[in-house]
């Protein structure tokens, strides 16, 4: 429902009264970036929670949506498979390829080893 305050959810509060707090805290900021391995700056450790409790938040209002009927989609348009049917064709002929080769090895290019030291 919309209202001259702004969108109100479920529950008749407006987003900015459902204003979950920091939920995030410098601790587990610490916590999550050493489990995945990242290296942050003080500066960067500082802001975190706030961003993460902003995405929290956002989830938070998501989940006061209704959508009861609506159809669970992994692509907002439909896709459509773009490339041709694969059909076999006639090939060029093996020797006429094979040709300019500077070294070509039983019907095939012969190539450097990628372990052969240079």
């Amino acid at each position: 429902m919309l209202s001259a305050a702004g969108p109100r959810g479920r529950d008749g509060r407006r987003a900015a009264d459902r204003r979950i707090g920091p939920v995030i805290d410098r601790d587990q900021v610490l916590h999550v970036a050493r489990l995945a391995r990242l290296g942050l700056s003080e500066e960067e450790v500082e802001g975190m929670p706030r961003e993460l409790s902003g995405i929290l938040e956002h989830v938070e209002r998501m989940n006061q949506l209704e959508l009861e009927g609506v159809e669970p989609t992994s692509h907002v348009v439909e896709l459509e498979n773009v490339l041709r049917a694969d059909e076999p064709r006639p090939s060029w002929p093996k020797e006429e390829i094979l040709a300019p080769a500077p070294d070509p090895a039983e019907g095939a290019f012969r190539v450097p080893s990628p372990q052969a030291e240079s």
